[in-house]
């Protein structure tokens, strides 16, 4: 039963308000809570040969560079993908065949943990990718129709990705995390106002919902494009076969409305402001996890508790960023070096010698060298959030933990309006800083003795690390609430390295497309990798059967 002391008031000053009353609540439930399933029979598999898959599986994620926090619901699309378009396991009497399957390879590879998924799991599972084969094969009646799709692969794909991002969330859903989305919705819609003649009030509650996925789930564009796919289709927990065929028959029409909320003009104000609550909530709640009664009780007992134990919380989590600051880079300097460096590397030595050069050994030790240590310097200068960062993030929470306090309301500017004359120069002086930069660094390396092939290359890397040094930096600056503060520095570098960035994100996209190792994982190696799996699993559990028959 709760503890009686929840449910009181603390004095005056410290008097908690409802929606961390709530936070409360539902944290001391949740760890108190007993296991309704403790007696369902789970999944298991062998240790042995799970161990195996989860080896592949790290090769697999080592060539294929994704953000941690996104690699099981990647893993759930490959699975999905595989059974259903590679198999051609498409008819709606497959989908608890496929639910098992899925479950069954997901505990395989780490993502799930063994002998502690309820068997219930694969009809629950299975419900949704039955939804999901219903709406692709209504889907491909109307694009045999209608064809406003680039491609069919693309249909499918798409339906692919919500049906994945369905499951991704049925798997991961926490009653906590739903409340903090929840609370931190209820003070952001109502605090948030758009200008007077802004033309998105239609779209600002969902987009407010949107940044909240976005900025404390981490969601990636699919998983917010599920997010919004249900906002678009409100009964779509348990639809009609009307209803998914309805939805099939417009899949184009919602797909649009779906991309373009995705790159709505608000996204980027709203992610900042959402982002400062993420921050509040996600530390609050971690506050309380460690003892819910005793830091609630210390608001009377010890007030200067909480603020300490905000403190605390907080340079653990800076020191955590920092830990996956340096992982999220080695990460990065294996993909890179496995998909990128062996190919530059061989493409340069037969490429100098065919255009006569000599070659360089300098130039290229500095190419295959380059990456790491540029990767390397980044992570290491990259600072962690300061003292005043800290100080702001416990204000900040009491503002939302304790009565007396008001939210202001927060008014969003208006979209910048330029001409046509102001937007041409601006790309032309972009275009021409970024010439610039490729031109001085051409120089440079010209009077090192590198040629136009080596050139090539290095400017290739330079580009591609770049851009995945502010990805990997991006996880140490989603704790960084405080402003920081514009000096020449950051201005040069800025007007002078971000054209650099732009160029690397831009390869990044296109070469993500030209995977091989990729490639030969997915479409050569792991059908009959798992088909082995399989068998091997089918194996042991004869043989542990046959060792009970003479025991």
């Amino acid at each position: 039963m709760l503890n009686p002391t929840l449910n009181r008031k603390t004095e005056k000053n410290f008097e908690i308000t409802e929606n961390a009353k709530k936070l409360f609540q539902v944290i001391y439930n949740e760890q108190n809570k007993n296991e309704d399933d403790e007696n369902e029979p789970k999944l298991k598999v062998s240790v042995l040969i799970s161990k195996m898959a989860f080896y592949y599986e790290k090769i697999r994620n080592s060539v294929d560079y994704k953000e941690e926090y996104l690699l099981r619901k990647n893993a759930i699309l490959r699975i999905l993908r595989r059974q259903i378009v590679l198999e051609g396991m498409v008819k709606e009497t497959s989908s608890n065949e496929i639910s098992k399957n899925l479950l069954v390879e997901l505990i395989r590879a780490g993502y799930l943990k063994n002998n502690n998924v309820p068997e219930y799991k694969i009809d629950e599972i299975g419900k949704i990718v039955n939804k999901y084969i219903k709406l692709r094969n209504y889907s491909l009646v109307a694009f045999q129709k209608t064809e406003n799709f680039k491609t069919k692969r693309e249909l499918v794909n798409w339906i692919l990705f919500i049906a994945a991002s369905e499951i991704e969330e049925k798997l991961g859903r926490n009653k906590i995390t739903q409340v903090e989305i929840n609370e931190i919705y209820e003070i952001l819609s109502s605090a948030i106002k758009l200008p007077e003649d802004s033309p998105f009030e239609a779209d600002r509650e969902i987009q407010i919902f949107v940044s909240i996925h976005r900025n404390l789930l981490k969601f990636d564009s699919d998983m917010i494009g599920f997010i919004l796919f249900k906002y678009y289709n409100a009964d779509w927990t348990d639809p009609s076969d009307e209803k998914i065929k309805k939805i099939g028959e417009n899949i184009e029409i919602l797909r649009q409305a779906i991309n373009r909320q995705l790159a709505h003009p608000l996204a980027g104000q709203l992610n900042k402001i959402v982002n400062r609550y993420t921050v509040y909530f996600s530390i609050l709640s971690e506050v309380i996890e460690e003892n819910p009664v005793l830091v609630y009780n210390s608001f009377k007992d010890d007030p200067k508790a909480f603020p300490r134990n905000i403190k605390k919380i907080c340079n653990r989590r800076y020191g955590q960023a920092k830990s996956k600051l340096w992982r999220a880079a080695v990460r990065s300097i294996i993909y890179i070096f496995l998909t990128k460096s062996i190919f530059a590397i061989a493409i340069e030595i037969p490429a100098t010698k065919f255009f006569g050069d000599a070659l360089n050994m300098t130039a290229l030790a500095i190419n295959v060298s380059f990456p790491a240590l540029l990767l390397f310097l980044i992570v290491l200068f990259t600072k962690l959030p300061s003292e005043k960062n800290t100080e702001d993030i416990i204000a900040g929470i009491n503002n939302i933990a304790f009565e007396g306090h008001k939210n202001e309301e927060i008014r969003l500017r208006q979209a910048a309006k330029r001409n046509k004359f102001l937007n041409s120069v601006f790309g032309s002086l972009y275009s021409v800083t970024f010439l610039f930069s490729v031109g001085f660094i051409i120089w440079a390396l010209d009077k090192i003795g590198f040629n136009f092939v080596s050139i090539t290359i290095f400017l290739f890397f330079l580009a591609f690390v770049s851009f995945f040094a502010i990805r990997i930096r991006k996880n140490a600056h989603e704790l960084i609430i405080v402003e920081s503060r514009e000096n020449i520095f950051t201005f040069l570098t800025d007007f002078f390295y971000i054209p650099i960035v732009a160029f690397g994100k831009w390869l990044s996209e296109k070469f993500s497309r030209i995977n091989l190792f990729v490639f030969i994982l997915d479409f050569i190696i792991e059908s009959p990798f798992k088909i082995f799996v399989d068998i091997a699993e089918e194996w042991t559990k004869y043989i542990r059967e046959r060792k009970e028959d003479i025991v």
